[in-house]
């Protein structure tokens, strides 16, 4: 039976954060903001928005702009895919494990746009065999019907278990738990404290590959 590796996206393979402060940088200038600005906007996306709408809603308010947060909230799901990267490494390591009989896909939640744009002009797409985005399929992590979702797309069912890596510990680690699979939770710092029951822990996508490599 082929190994199942399902992996998060954002922050996981592609570096979400650096995107962020690249978008803020432009969005800042494009309104005259200026480098203040930039600080506040990072602030307040490390607070954790529930949703880029609440986000947007509190970005307008506090710069009183004039566009509606619809718009500014469309505009940055257009520009993001654009400025987000996947090291080549990491897309080097994905193609490692296909080659090494792996099944692998991406496990996502976010707006089918924002999220499937991220995944096509990367060039993920070409690498994986599958991804499932919340927005497109109407439920999100942590609740295991995205998992079932991944895992039937790359042919296998969870009762064939598996592998999820993410930097999330609720919609990855916990999730990926309850779906019956091992997990690899990549700590970036951000959850400080937070009690995990992830199988291994690591700082870097990297560092996952090289356990699934090991421990197929």
């Amino acid at each position: 039976m082929q190994p199942l590796a399902l992996f998060d996206l954002d922050n996981t393979l592609v570096n979400l954060d650096e995107a962020f402060q690249a978008w803020t940088a432009e969005f800042t200038d494009e309104h005259g903001l200026g480098r203040e600005a930039v600080d506040w906007l990072i602030a307040l996306d490390r607070t954790g928005c529930p949703h880029r709408e609440v986000f947007f809603g509190k970005v307008r308010d506090h710069f009183t702009l004039s566009p509606p947060v619809d718009e500014l909230w469309s505009r940055y799901r257009w520009r993001m895919p654009h400025l987000v990267r996947c090291r080549p490494e990491v897309m080097e390591g994905l193609s490692s494990l296909r080659t090494s009989d792996w099944k692998v896909a991406i496990v996502t939640n976010g707006t089918a746009d924002n999220q499937l744009g991220k995944i096509q002009q990367t060039g993920l797409a070409q690498v994986v065999d599958a991804y499932v985005i919340s927005g497109i399929e109407g439920i999100r992590k942590p609740d295991i019907g995205l998992f079932e979702i991944a895992t039937k797309r790359c042919g296998m069912t969870l009762a064939d278990g598996g592998w999820m890596v993410g930097d999330h510990p609720v919609a990855d680690i916990a999730g990926g738990g309850a779906a019956g699979l091992r997990t690899v939770w990549i700590d970036r710092g951000t959850w400080p404290n937070h009690k995990h029951d992830a199988d291994h822990v690591v700082t870097d996508v990297l560092q996952a590959m090289e356990i699934l490599q090991t421990e197929r």
